[in-house]
């Protein structure tokens, strides 16, 4: 017997911010184990637990091959791409010439963030279609950071990071790296670095209703209300100039308005004393005023605010602060503090929106239509999709597009979403899985596997705390031959504008999408195009590399990089650390930092009336786990089996104070529904406060997700009202709305408690 031999892939890892390089065995067609890549340049041999599972991922017998397309009897026939795309005008035509493109929008999910092909071209069904508007889970994750830095410099992407990696005082809100692996910051082995803090005689700090893996792991844990970190921050804020530690250094000459400007924005500070926050955020004053002076007489320091600052009620406040506090102690475009990464290759979703561009505060140009929320940077919440589809009258939503998502398990307020989605007349869905969001598609295209498709993160790198590059070739053909995704959503485009799918000319619309990208990046498409014998994805990252910022510009430089002398190096590139880059990357009216945009200020009346409420008897937070990543990972055996990790976590006084134990099956309800939730006592959290994990409630009828099903936990976005946003951002308020917890019916032995399901009502 001839034995098979054993070859090893080297890629980068897709499922988060860390790009952890990582080595797949493989024996014929089958993944045999998956390890640590320790010369790959940017990771270094660092990996988690979900890195290990693409081949899980790759060879799960859930995961879709071929289209499908629902049959009158709900079940799921698979068909040929003949067949779906005749399918999807049937469906399409119609509703478009009945109702108008008015009736169709789309849900792209943030897998798109990480996928090769989706990532450059979901432009093309957004734009050539002509939907009028989208909706994504940006709204539920970290709109107001986009918000922030599009007043402030001028790019909704223009999102500064912390140098964690040359720092010495590393003071982490709301986020928990030790989890998420980074977020909104890409940066392998996130917990390495912060022991590196610690070894080397330096402090971390991490301020949280709970305390997290990170907390842990930290010098100090600094527990907090959730919600009021805006105040918090406004707090430090007025000890930096109570006490006179502004010190803005090279970045004063870039402020808009000078020091008129930042004397401006202290007298805004004035009322905010330690004193006053310190009873709503559970702070006390003397620690907000020294925390504030740590930072400020670190020499090398930064302050680091994520997905907790985010959603949640003041969430565009407490994004700006994070920015501002920065600044003003001199921590902002320097070595240590938060600086603007430099990727080596442009991203396709970082161009400018019409009307605004130069960070004009041009919100609410158009409102939804049932509930009247006002758009921000193109979105309104996402809680919006549903009372879009179920509510009579010109306008509803008839037709949807999913591309990888699964809103139903990932918006607030999914329950209703779920109930919504049968009364469209369409709805196409690219996905990998059918999931409990695309089980109500009427016809559904197999997306790639990570390991069929090539990789070079797009998004990601805008946040990388070191410029490099990185690409893998595919480990595996498709079994047979498929187009492409980027030409799905090319083809899905042109049915939108009543052109059969099959009859579409996808290269000529390829080579235009080429051609404007090409213009925007001051490089002639059609002379570009003279190099490549195919168009798609392949060709549009060459292009990405060469009009980048170390690229060789078809010739102009010849030491600059190409896509084929980034294939030539498979462990990747590394392009150095961040530099001070902030002169070149402002981009607003003005060309100068607009240290406190009006329409974030006037939110501070609003912040004050916070401090006099009074605080609930329980609110809720979020969490995540290290082996989930939203709801996508469920169906991973590995990273599902041992202890029930769908759990509310309560402190202990608070279970005493209503008659509860460790196990107890307990009720949670808010304004908008109840879920039902085994119960885990932890004193790691604040009283007050009690947690649920997202992403989970699996093992709806329809769906094919076994794995999943057996653990299927329960909908924690149930309880999540999609009223309540942060305002000026439309950003979901996830995090530290009020909840009540009792008992919930009688349930089996604590003993048997890892299998529990929990249950939604």
């Amino acid at each position: 017997m001839v034995e098979i031999p054993l070859a090893v892939h080297r890629r980068t890892c897709p499922l988060c911010e860390a790009m952890c390089g990582l080595k797949i065995h493989v024996r014929g067609d089958e993944v045999e184990k998956i390890t640590p890549d320790a010369d790959d340049v940017w990771s270094k041999g660092h990996i988690c637990p979900k890195g290990t599972t693409l081949g899980a991922l790759h060879h799960d017998p859930d995961r879709l091959r071929r289209p499908v397309v629902k049959q009158p009897d709900g079940t799921f026939k698979e068909v040929s791409y003949a067949e779906a795309y005749a399918r999807c005008d049937e469906l399409l035509a119609p509703v478009i010439a009945e109702h108008g493109i008015e009736a169709v929008t789309a849900y792209v999910g943030n897998p798109l963030a990480h996928a090769f092909d989706l990532s450059r071209y979901v432009g093309i069904l957004i734009g050539m279609s002509g939907i009028p508007m989208i909706y994504s889970p940006g709204v539920v994750d970290q709109w107001p950071k986009n918000v922030g830095a599009h007043l402030m410099y001028g790019g909704m992407w223009k999102i500064p990071v912390p140098d964690v990696q040359r720092t010495d005082l590393f003071i982490a809100m709301g986020a928990n790296p030790q989890a998420s692996q980074g977020s909104l910051m890409a940066c392998p082995d996130v917990m390495g670095e912060i022991s590196r803090i610690r070894r080397e005689g330096g402090r971390v700090v991490v301020v949280d209703p709970r305390r997290t893996g990170t907390a842990a792991k930290a010098d100090e844990w600094i527990p907090i209300v959730p919600g009021t970190d805006a105040a918090f921050l406004m707090a430090m804020v007025h000890v930096l100039f109570a006490e006179g530690l502004v010190e803005l250094g090279h970045v004063a000459e870039l402020v808009e308005g000078g020091r008129d400007a930042v004397d401006a924005l202290g007298r805004l500070a004035g009322p905010w004393t330690p004193e006053r926050v310190a009873g709503a955020t559970g702070v006390p004053a003397d620690r907000i005023r020294g925390l504030a002076r740590e930072l400020a007489t670190t020499r090398r320091a930064v302050l680091y605010g994520r997905i907790g600052l985010c959603n949640q009620e003041f969430g565009t406040l407490a994004s700006w602060l994070v920015d501002v506090v920065n600044i003003l102690t001199g921590h902002f475009d320097v070595e240590g503090g938060l600086m603007f990464p430099l990727p080596a290759a442009w991203t396709v979703s970082d161009l400018p929106m019409p009307g605004l561009e130069k960070g004009a505060p041009n919100f609410g140009r158009w409102r939804s239509r049932v509930r009247g929320a006002p758009e921000v940077l193109g979105h309104v919440p996402v809680s919006c999709l549903h009372e879009e589809i179920t509510t009579p009258g010109e306008g509803r939503i008839r037709a949807l597009f999913t591309v990888a998502g699964n809103p139903v398990l990932s918006s607030p307020e999914g329950d209703r979403l779920d109930a919504a989605l049968p009364r469209l007349d369409a709805m196409i869905s690219l996905d990998l899985w059918i999931n409990e969001t695309t089980r109500h598609a009427d016809v559904i295209f197999p997306g790639f596997s990570a390991l069929e498709s090539p990789h070079f993160d797009d998004m990601i790198w805008m946040f990388a705390v070191r410029s490099g590059a990185k690409f893998s070739p595919p480990v595996f053909e498709p079994v047979e031959e498929r187009p492409g995704e980027w030409e799905i959503l090319i083809r899905l485009a042109g049915a939108c504008l009543g052109t059969p799918m099959a009859d579409l000319d996808v290269a000529t619309i390829d080579d235009g999408f080429f051609d404007v990208l090409a213009m925007a990046h001051g490089v002639d498409g059609a002379a570009a195009r003279a190099h490549y014998t195919e168009g798609g994805p392949m060709r549009l990252l060459d292009l990405q590399i060469r009009s980048g910022p170390f690229g060789d510009r078809y010739g102009e430089d010849p030491d600059g990089l190409t896509l084929d002398k980034v294939r030539s190096r498979p462990d990747g590139i590394d392009l150095g650390p961040m530099r001070p880059r902030l002169r070149d990357v402002l981009d607003t009216e003005s060309g100068r930092l607009v240290l406190a945009p009006p329409y974030i200020t006037a939110d501070l009346t609003r912040l004050e009336g916070r401090l006099d409420r009074p605080r609930p008897e329980l609110v809720l937070v979020n969490r995540r786990h290290l082996r989930s990543n939203n709801s996508w990972l469920h169906n991973v055996p590995n990273l599902v089996k041992g202890t029930n990790r769908c759990t509310l976590l309560m402190h202990p006084e608070d279970a005493a104070g209503r008659g509860l134990a460790d196990g107890d099956l307990v009720r949670v309800t808010s304004q908008s529904g109840s879920i039902e939730i085994p119960l885990e006592i932890d004193d790691g959290i604040m009283t007050g406060v009690v947690s649920t994990p997202h992403g989970w409630g699996h093992g709806k009828d329809g769906a094919r997700l076994a794995v999943a099903a057996t653990r299927p936990g329960v909908n924690t976005n149930t309880l999540s009202p999609g009223h309540l946003v942060d305002v000026l951002s439309g950003n979901a308020m996830v995090n530290g709305f009020e909840v009540t917890v009792t008992p919930a019916t009688p349930w089996e032995p604590v003993s048997e408690r890892t299998a529990r399901p929990g249950r939604t009502t």
